[in-house]
């Protein structure tokens, strides 16, 4: 390739977000709203309708020493976007469809957790009508469907992608590393909000990584430099 194709600096990585995200910008709004949506209803279903027996997970020394921290509210929301956007970066038909298709086998493995094993984190003693938001979340999300956390697997799903698409795109180790604390923030939300404890945490992380592993591997992308 000639040398004048490559970004000559990594700031150029961000001439490219436009670009990429308008490429088959049609199919990743559909593919991505009718995805979310259809994880959505069978989750509150599954969450609502539970078949069997609710184990409530334990508590670890990390749950006790994470306090509840109403700011982490921020990261656990940015998740949608976080997930929204790796896929949007995507300009090949073939990852992107691939991509989708992932995302959705990793769902159906942690909806049929679900299914057989429903979880829930143990009541917190707070005060939740005087947290704002946090009192709606608790009412709609009810803490169920807790491990393995999907909120955990999707961002480190999408971390393993954001990883390759970075390296593509040829932006900096500065950003890269930006992509893996992103995606640890968000990992430290769900038990600074409550919604998870540790346990969850580490099932989800070990689901997401596992499929993210598998679908790379399979998708076999060209090797990229650095």
């Amino acid at each position: 390739m000639d040398s004048r194709e490559l970004p000559s600096t990594h700031a150029s990585w961000l001439r490219q977000i436009r670009p990429r995200m308008r490429t088959f910008w049609a199919a990743k709004f559909i593919g991505t709203t009718l995805g979310m949506t259809a994880f959505f209803v069978v989750y509150f279903w599954l969450l609502h309708h539970p078949y069997f027996p609710i184990t409530i997970m334990p508590l670890t020394a990390l749950d006790r020493w994470i306090g509840f921290q109403p700011d982490a509210l921020v990261l656990y929301i940015s998740l949608w976007f976080y997930v929204s956007f790796a896929p949007a970066l995507l300009t090949e038909a073939r990852l992107l469809w691939s991509y989708l298709a992932a995302a959705a086998v990793l769902s159906v493995i942690g909806l049929g957790i679900f299914l057989v094993w429903p979880t829930a984190v143990p009541v917190v003693s707070l005060d939740w009508p005087h947290h704002g938001f946090f009192f709606m979340l608790q009412k709609v999300d009810a803490s169920g469907n807790a491990c393995p956390s999907l909120h955990v697997a999707f961002a480190v799903f999408t971390a393993f992608w954001f990883e390759r698409i970075l390296r593509e795109m040829h932006a900096g180790r500065a950003v890269r590393v930006g992509n893996v604390l992103w995606c640890l923030g968000i990992l430290y939300s769900t038990i600074a909000t409550r919604q998870h404890v540790a346990l969850d945490v580490l099932a989800g992380a070990i689901l997401g990584a596992g499929v993210a592993l598998v679908h790379l591997r399979l998708v076999r992308p060209t090797p990229l430099a650095d």
